[in-house]
């Protein structure tokens, strides 16, 4: 099933999930399984808050309530960036449920190479040095859906864009996910998606954010379940704020940009 089918939210709501296995590079709870309903079966991610290891700077709600509000804004934006996400209960209770991508082998969209191996137009992030100190690059794809996903990861105040968790799928989509940690109301913007810092918005992301704008009284209503007040209203603000700047947003001094690892 691809997200992009009518029934796939229908079938991560009600089909019946079994277990295949642990994803365990995960820091929560994340399990890989099986979800079938009538004639319909795919595979998921189901992530039970009961996974969900507490912290100090995200205190309200759960992250998959955060996943699923980060879903939410996504399709109100008019984008299919983040794979169809619900909230339900599964075997091991309440939990967010997300529909597996299958991604393109050796189709990486981040990635650290030697400054020689940089892919051509491809966008730098930052110099460094490897682990036997010889020269490396973070670098990502000038891509226009990696871009529309980095203008979409400021909306958000996504505080953990790691270069793993841009998929190309075998559909020729691009999409993000784990979204655990977006929506707070304190400026966290940590992401690897960089390359365009100070310039303008094109076309495509200047229409999606007032796609995005026009809906906000809508949306906020169904944000409330999983996030505060405040962060709707400063999710608002967010969006009020790129319209008028109309350029990608500098790295603050205040907070580490890049999250730590970067995959």
């Amino acid at each position: 099933m691809l997200p992009s089918d009518p029934g796939v939210l229908e079938l991560l709501t009600r089909g019946r999930i079994e277990i295949e296995g642990r994803l365990v590079d995960a820091s929560n709870a994340t399990l890989y399984c099986e979800i079938s309903g009538g004639d319909e079966v795919a595979h998921c991610v189901y992530k039970p808050v009961s996974g969900e290891r507490a912290l100090w700077d995200f205190p309200d709600g759960t992250l998959a309530g955060r996943e699923v509000g980060s879903y939410l804004v996504s399709q109100a934006a008019g984008l299919s960036l983040i794979p169809p996400t619900v909230l339900r209960t599964g075997p091991f209770g309440p939990g967010m449920v997300q529909l597996w991508v299958e991604t393109k082998e050796g189709d990486d969209l981040v990635d650290v190479c030697a400054p020689e191996d940089l892919p051509p137009g491809w966008r730098m992030v930052l110099r460094a040095h490897d682990r036997f100190g010889e020269p490396a690059v973070l670098a990502h794809a000038d891509h226009p859906s990696v871009r529309m996903m980095a203008a979409l990861d400021v909306v958000l105040n996504n505080a953990d864009r790691k270069g793993g968790h841009v998929l190309h799928g075998t559909d020729g989509n691009v999409y993000g996910v784990d979204h655990g940690i977006c929506l707070h109301t304190e400026h966290k913007l940590r992401t690897v998606l960089w390359g365009w810092v100070g310039e303008p918005l094109p076309d495509d992301v200047v229409d999606m954010l007032g796609t995005l704008r026009a809906g906000l009284d809508e949306l906020s209503s169904g944000l409330a379940e999983h996030v505060t007040k405040a962060e709707v209203k400063a999710l608002r603000a967010r969006v009020s704020a790129l319209v008028s700047a109309r350029e990608f947003p500098t790295p603050g001094s205040d907070w580490r940009a890049i999250p730590w690892p970067a995959f």
